[in-house]
């Protein structure tokens, strides 16, 4: 007869714990420490050791310290578990909201996700730049954030399926997810013109511009002509995609005929457009009107309240995840999943100075 070994208590503890996972007593987090303890009649030590042996065997994924464990699904027999790579637009996306939730998602799921190392601005947008990172890091599926036209239409001819989170994805056959931002914008053109703006600008990052304006651009364009107002490369200028090229094009904006409206395409151009305007003496919404085509968490601090494009980027994570289940289970899917948006006036927009409104 073997050796009789007796269970520890944070062994039996474990096995209680692991018992009531596997049945599907609790779905994508574990109770804290605290509230197992009292269930299970021990102390806190005993319990989080439980949990690290849970987490040894994999049912388990730790998130942190003071934050509870996640639970890991058991694999289905007909998914694999894939390696996902997702390339970021810049370096400091590794911190955005949706971004951290879409790599926790896809552990709790049982892949394996890792953030790029370089970005795609870090690589110049350039498709063979991209090609052989790419090449040196394989991965099984990609998610590609924001990327160019040319970029995401090199991606829709690999072999490796790629699925694109923003970015010029209208025109490209390939997967994909992002805000439907053109009524949005439609929207912000149209209540601009009733406040008396002709001088309308649109700043936009060169990837959005080249090798032509992408949808919500041409939304932009569109929406100012059926305004009467002649659109031309003062509306959306061109510009070295830079700090130091972006401050040159506001200079010149600014020194003829100021605009008096201006839309940032996203916080960074909108924060760096805001200084501008302060450090020339111009005050928002009496001087100049500025609208973000982006939302962000720091809008709701701020007074007067920021006009903004806002959307859920909770539903870009859902839609991503589904996607590469579906990979994992051998399908081809390349339907793209728009979400909407919707324009929220704030306290950064007003008439023209002088002007009646329409």
């Amino acid at each position: 007869m073997g050796e009789i070994r007796f269970l520890t208590i944070a062994e039996q503890a474990a096995e209680h714990l692991r018992r009531e996972l596997l049945r599907g007593r609790w779905s994508g987090e574990i109770p804290g420490k605290h509230s197992l303890a009292e269930e299970l009649g021990v102390n806190n030590k005993t319990v989080e050791a439980a949990l690290r042996l849970l987490e040894n065997e994999g049912l388990l994924l730790g998130q942190g310290p003071g934050r509870r464990r996640s639970i890991v699904p058991p694999k289905s027999p007909g998914r694999q578990q894939l390696k996902v790579g997702i390339f970021l637009y810049e370096k400091d996306d590794r911190k955005l909201d949706y971004i951290v939730e879409m790599v926790r998602k896809l552990q709790e799921r049982g892949y394996q996700p890792f953030l790029s190392g370089r970005s795609l601005i870090g690589l110049g947008m350039h498709v063979k730049r991209v090609a052989a990172f790419v090449a040196r890091h394989p991965a099984d599926a990609w998610v590609v954030l924001a990327g160019s036209r040319d970029v995401l239409m090199w991606f829709s001819q690999q072999a490796v399926p790629a699925f694109a989170m923003l970015g010029r994805l209208p025109d490209v056959d390939m997967a994909g997810t992002g805000p439907l931002k053109s009524p949005a914008m439609a929207t912000v053109v149209r209540r601009l013109a009733e406040l008396g703006h002709r001088r309308i600008v649109l700043l936009a990052r060169e990837e959005r511009r080249k090798p032509g304006p992408g949808i919500v651009e041409r939304a932009f364009l569109t929406e100012l002509e059926s305004q009467g107002i002649r659109t031309g490369a003062y509306n959306l200028p061109d510009w070295e995609d830079t700090p130091e090229g972006l401050a040159r094009c506001l200079k010149a904006l600014f020194q003829h005929s100021p605009p008096t409206a201006l839309i940032a395409s996203g916080l960074d151009m909108f924060a760096a457009a805001q200084q501008f305007l302060l450090h020339h003496g111009l005050r928002v919404p009496q001087d100049i009107s500025m609208v973000s085509s982006d939302p962000h968490p720091t809008f709701a601090w701020c007074n007067p309240s920021i006009a903004h494009i806002e959307y859920d980027t909770g539903a870009w994570v859902k839609n991503a995840v589904r996607w590469i289940d579906k990979v994992a289970c051998g399908k081809d899917d390349r339907s793209k999943k728009p979400c909407i948006s919707r324009f929220v006036e704030g306290g950064t927009i007003g008439p023209v100075p002088g002007a009646a409104r329409r």
